[in-house]
């Protein structure tokens, strides 16, 4: 994010190990064997572990992890030192240099974790050996271990935004904030679109507050569809917490102008939690699905320990879908108009004010963006189309209803969020009033809509919600 009259560094030269000259070869061929005896012994670890189910205890789960993590570690950091020593080309790309970086403390930050969590396994299993079974169940194995990678991933975010944000001459202006627009409010009326959206902002937070409280509560609640729920309606509470606060202090100060670092930040978050409300959405459609045509063996395919690994699943590749746009877009150049005429960074309004090529950002967007839109649609849309023709099979009404009472909630909360968010994207060309309106709905919207649908067309969410009124009721009698 540089001025286009700057020169930008496009690459970095690393000098590599201090080798002896005539020395190169032998030192090729000594991290050579290191490499490849590292990826070939993890591998046979990971390989093992799979595929002995004496091994399938959490000391060897964490084992595994481990091992993919110091094959990644090397994979990162050995080809690329190997490569230089062959070639005696030492020179590294920006994006390579940062990419490296990234990877880099990603998974020394992953190592440290594990090491962390099979220490606190050994601490179970021979202070406490009578309840180990019982401590150390399959969900929390996952957990730890998604805890793990979503904690090394924050903390390599922040380190990489910083170096980003530094990797400039030092004789260079940067860009140091941009103006949001906002919405486009009538003149004398800001008071009022302040305290409705306030209200809704504080909609959004205590109604999905109240459904993840009434989840966690309710032991009839603790099944795959509501564990699913729970999770989308925290994700629905950080996107609104992104946007909103920042929209309001604007609208009540009438400061328009929002820093880098917060432009930045404020565009990786709200990309995260789209994407994580992409993926939770598709994840339900699945669990829906498998309720409706596999009823026999739902239990046995919904296991906890898969669901907990396709919430991590949605974790994980929301996070890598972000880190790639973010990345690609921080190396862009802006020139003096710093104009976003929206009321957030939005990735398609910064690209706009760019003064560099963003051929490669559309074809990303386009390619890897495009999947993982329609990669989600796609399974939502095969999971309903599956369900109708196994009930148009048999059609009765008992059997319309019960369908209709099962999915009904998710395909409103679909339809709302996928119409919404194809207008923005697939109508126009150029922002206008009509997409800001329509990023309004699935980013303030929708949110403060989900817990009404679930809440209001879901009868174990009704029950659930009249017993904890009926404890406090009771509790003030």
């Amino acid at each position: 994010m540089r001025p286009e009259n700057q020169s930008n560094v496009s690459q970095f030269l690393l000098l590599g190990l201090p080798i002896p000259p005539g020395q190169q070869g032998m030192f090729f061929t000594l991290f050579l064997g290191i490499y490849l005896t590292t990826v070939l012994g993890n591998l046979l670890i990971i390989l093992l572990i799979r595929l002995d189910s004496r091994l399938h205890t959490p000391m060897y789960f964490f084992l595994s992890h481990l091992a993919f993590s110091d094959i990644s570690l090397s994979s990162v950091i050995v080809p690329k030192m190997l490569i230089n020593m062959q070639t005696q080309q030492q020179s590294i790309s920006y994006i390579g240099c940062i990419s490296q970086l990234y990877f880099y403390i990603l998974f020394v930050g992953l190592d440290n974790y594990l090491l962390a969590v099979m220490a606190y396994d050994r601490y179970v299993a021979i202070c406490h050996p009578l309840h180990y079974t019982t401590i150390m169940r399959e969900r929390l194995c996952v957990l730890l271990v998604a805890g793990s990678w979503i904690l090394s991933c924050v903390h390599d975010l922040l380190h990489t935004l910083l170096l980003v944000r530094l990797m400039r001459p030092e004789n260079q202006s940067s860009v140091s904030h941009f103006l949001l627009l906002g919405l486009p409010i009538p003149p004398g009326q800001q008071g009022v679109f302040f305290t409705l959206f306030l209200g809704m902002y504080l909609t959004t937070v205590l109604g999905n507050l109240l459904i993840i409280l009434l989840i966690r509560l309710d032991s009839r609640l603790h099944m795959p569809m509501y564990f699913f729920l729970s999770h989308l309606a925290f994700s629905d509470i950080s996107l609104s917490s992104v946007i909103v606060p920042k929209m309001l202090i604007n609208m009540q100060t009438q400061q328009q102008s929002i820093s880098y670092i917060g432009c930045i930040s404020q565009l990786y978050f709200y990309v995260l939690f789209v994407g994580l409300d992409n993926y939770l959405l598709a994840v339900m459609a699945y669990d829906r699905y498998v309720a409706i045509c596999h009823p026999l063996h739902y239990t046995t395919i919904m296991r906890e320990r898969l669901c907990v690994l396709l919430v991590a699943g949605s974790w994980i590749l929301s996070c890598a879908h972000d880190l790639l746009h973010t990345l690609l877009l921080v190396r862009l150049s802006f020139g003096a108009n710093n104009i976003i005429s929206h009321f957030l960074c939005d990735l398609a309004a910064l690209l706009k004010l760019s003064c560099s090529d963003i051929s490669l950002n559309e074809l990303v967007i386009l390619t890897e963006g495009g999947m993982i839109f329609f990669l989600p649609f796609g399974i939502i849309l095969s999971s309903y189309i599956r369900i109708g023709t196994i009930i148009l099979r048999v059609p009765s009404t008992k059997r319309l209803f019960k369908a209709f009472s099962t999915c009904g909630s998710h395909l409103s909360v679909v339809f709302l969020y996928y119409g919404t968010t194809a207008s923005v994207y697939l109508s126009s060309s150029s922002w206008g009033s009509k997409d800001i309106i329509a990023s309004v709905m699935y980013t303030v919207v929708t949110p403060m809509l989900n817990p009404f649908i679930y809440s209001l067309r879901n009868r174990d969410i009704k029950q659930a919600l009249q017993m904890c009124v009926n404890r406090v009721k009771f509790f003030n009698w």
